[in-house]
């Protein structure tokens, strides 16, 4: 088996077509972008025992959030220890591994949900699905940055956004699978989580046995690297180890970490939230609808926002998101108050955009920062930034809600004091943005090492 997982084997001819890559990355990433649509899960989940409406034994909305954190939190974690693996293992192994992980983590959650055990279902979902989650969402990304070393943005945007997309898809199919499973006795959820997590073991298979890797010093033909590159864009390389030491490292930390924030913990509650700011205005099939509209753009924002960057730059790229999100964080509060549906939405929607474009455009950034030779491995180390969103973002959301609503805050108005803090985390992030500069050259690998391994 390990010759079938090795990196020779999928080594690519000279004549492979890349366009085939992008596809196979979708099968993984459209899969574990599942997560975002999370939020429909909640409220089921609240009403396990009660079935028709919550008692006291069931679990609360504060409890279930925890398994979206967790999630993010491995994600995280599992990213950035298993960089320098992937790195050399290859692409086909860590897909795989993750295949086994998020399909096997919805069917453990399936179990804890049939036997009212939660902490089955921050192993299943939150740990060994989290886990799967990080596997999955960076084996493919450094493998398409090789492929694609003339359009690094548009590359890692076709990547990353099936994972800003994979809630266009799972919030509608969970939806219907839970009202085809549910009865008197049950909310469907265990049986959905069991059905998914086949579905998507099966899909993330496919695209371990499709994905191929270059082959060394490979070029597109007709591709001739410039000679005068661009600003902030190096052609050299920085080891996984010398980038921990380099500044520039720890300020894209902390940009990933508060754009993330801003807007994970929306995302995360997106579907209660809409319907609790705008009462009686909104079904939940509608809520399920906003959650699906808003992996839509999140979706779309990852191409289109980090294709841009390859014209305007990565830099710029992200002082719009933050001037913009900034902008509309604040605008939100007033948007409910008045009811305005139409510009609520809309305003979510381009938040989510940015929101998305800020993933996919990171991976490009660390390639021009620190080189392509080891940026799966940089990325995944990144990544922890993500883990820590993960927990700050719907720590904010959820907690700051429940103590205003027990101070006796009606629930339309329990979200407009985290949007503003939101709103904030974002300037701090422009901040970060403005001080990058390129990496000093004592980081730099020497040439008689840039061809080693780890």
């Amino acid at each position: 088996m390990s010759g079938f997982f090795s990196k020779e084997r999928i080594t690519a001819g000279p004549n492979y077509n890349r366009w085939l890559i992008p596809p196979a990355a979708l099968s993984v990433h459209l899969c574990i972008g599942q997560a975002y649509a999370f939020s429909v899960f909640n409220e089921p989940l609240t009403r396990v025992i009660g079935i028709q409406e919550a008692l006291p034994e069931d679990w609360k909305l504060t409890t279930i959030g925890w398994i979206f954190s967790l999630a993010i939190v491995f994600l995280g974690l599992s990213a950035a220890f298993a960089g320098k693996w992937l790195e050399k293992v290859g692409p086909r192994m860590t897909m795989f591994t993750a295949a086994c992980c998020f399909g096997g983590g919805l069917l453990i959650s399936a179990i804890g949900v049939e036997l009212h055990q939660i902490w089955l279902i921050y192993l299943g979902y939150g740990v060994v699905g989290g886990c799967g989650l990080g596997l999955g969402y960076v084996s493919p990304v450094s493998t398409l940055i090789k492929w694609f070393p003339d359009r690094r943005g548009m590359a890692t945007g076709m990547a990353i956004m099936g994972f800003g997309g994979g809630a266009m898809i799972g919030s509608p199919l969970s939806v219907a699978l839970m009202n085809f499973f549910s009865s008197d006795t049950s909310t469907g959820v265990a049986q959905t989580f069991a059905v998914m997590g086949a579905l998507y073991f099966i899909s993330m298979v496919i695209g371990s046995l499709a994905i191929r890797i270059p082959a060394e010093n490979w070029k597109p033909a007709g591709w001739v690297p410039s000679e005068k590159p661009k600003k902030m864009v190096t052609q050299h390389h920085v080891h996984i180890d010398e980038a921990l030491k380099t500044p520039q490292f720890y300020l894209l930390w902390v940009i990933l970490c508060f754009n993330v924030t801003a807007g994970i913990g929306i995302l995360g509650q997106a579907s209660v939230m809409i319907q609790e700011m705008f009462k009686g205005g909104i079904s939940p099939e509608a809520a399920a609808g906003f959650v699906g509209l808003l992996s839509l753009f999140n979706m779309a924002g990852r191409f289109i926002w980090s294709s841009a960057s390859d014209y305007i730059g990565r830099q710029n790229t992200y002082f719009v998101f933050f001037a913009l999100g900034a902008l509309f964080y604040s605008l939100l509060p007033s948007l409910g108050q008045q009811g305005n549906v139409v510009l609520f939405i809309a305003a979510s929607a381009v938040i989510m955009s940015m929101y998305g474009g800020g993933f996919a455009t990171i991976p490009a950034y660390l390639a021009d920062i620190f080189g392509t030779k080891f940026v799966g491995g940089i990325h995944g180390r990144l990544l922890t930034a993500w883990a820590t969103a993960g927990i700050l973002g719907p720590v904010l959301v959820n907690y700051i809600r429940e103590y205003q609503i027990e101070q006796g805050m009606a629930k339309a108005d329990a979200y407009n004091f985290t949007l503003y803090i939101m709103a904030c985390l974002l300037v701090v992030g422009f901040i970060c943005n403005l001080l990058m500069r390129e990496v000093h050259p004592k980081h730099h690998l020497k040439p008689d090492t840039a061809g080693n391994g780890q």
